[in-house]
């Protein structure tokens, strides 16, 4: 059974990014045959996560919620476990856990997921940026990664970006920085060990990404 998630962040009372979570939410139930629920937007209190789980068949949501986490520059390696096609956020999240407790267990935050062929795809819990002079580059939807409302947003402010298709190899000595819709853009500090090379225009994408 198929239980789509949408992870909420709350910042300053309100729900910044909740049109494009519903919108994707909404997409997500019309491909999957699924009726689109009625959810509640949340609002006030302290910063947090709000994560919604709506399943097949269900009227309402499941709600939970929990704290916003590390906003540091993120530590990453290369995963063994290959990308899943996912072109939905549900919870079969099986091969993103697993690349996940491999990166911890190396002392990484987080694992950037290959496809089968060898392209490089997405994190486990982020949607991976590039940057090649100033063009701002990610890796294409048509791999099977998430679209994910992070990736939308940075679209919205205008900085533009280009969608490639590379290898990890293609990546080293680049400025890259991850982004989601919880903790917003954050820097890579390491890639597979090496030293990633800061650079000022993700501090201007970081400056703008929460409306």
């Amino acid at each position: 059974m198929t239980t789509l998630i949408e992870t909420v962040r709350i910042r300053e009372g309100r729900a910044p990014l909740w049109t494009r979570h519903l919108a994707r939410l909404e997409q997500s139930c019309r491909e999957l045959g699924m009726a689109i629920p009625a959810i509640p937007e949340p609002i006030g209190g302290e910063d947090r996560v709000v994560r919604f789980e709506i399943g097949e068949g269900t009227h309402a949501p499941r709600i939970s919620e929990r704290p916003v986490g590390d906003t540091h520059p993120v530590k990453l390696i290369i995963g063994e476990e290959p990308h899943p096609f996912y072109a939905h956020k549900t919870t079969d999240r099986e091969p993103f856990e697993l690349a996940l407790a491999e990166a911890k267990g190396q002392g990484a935050d987080d694992a950037l997921l290959l496809t089968r062929e060898g392209w490089v795809a997405e994190a486990c819990i982020w949607t991976l940026f590039w940057w090649e002079g100033e063009r701002l580059v990610t890796p294409p939807l048509g791999l099977g990664i998430l679209p994910g409302v992070a990736r939308g947003r940075i679209m919205e402010l205008g900085a533009g970006f280009e969608q490639r298709r590379v290898v990890p190899a293609d990546l080293m000595g680049r400025s890259l920085f991850v982004a989601n819709a919880v903790r917003g853009v954050v820097p890579v500090a390491r890639l597979d060990g090496k030293r990633v090379p800061d650079s000022a225009l993700t501090a201007e994408v970081a400056g703008g990404f929460w409306p």
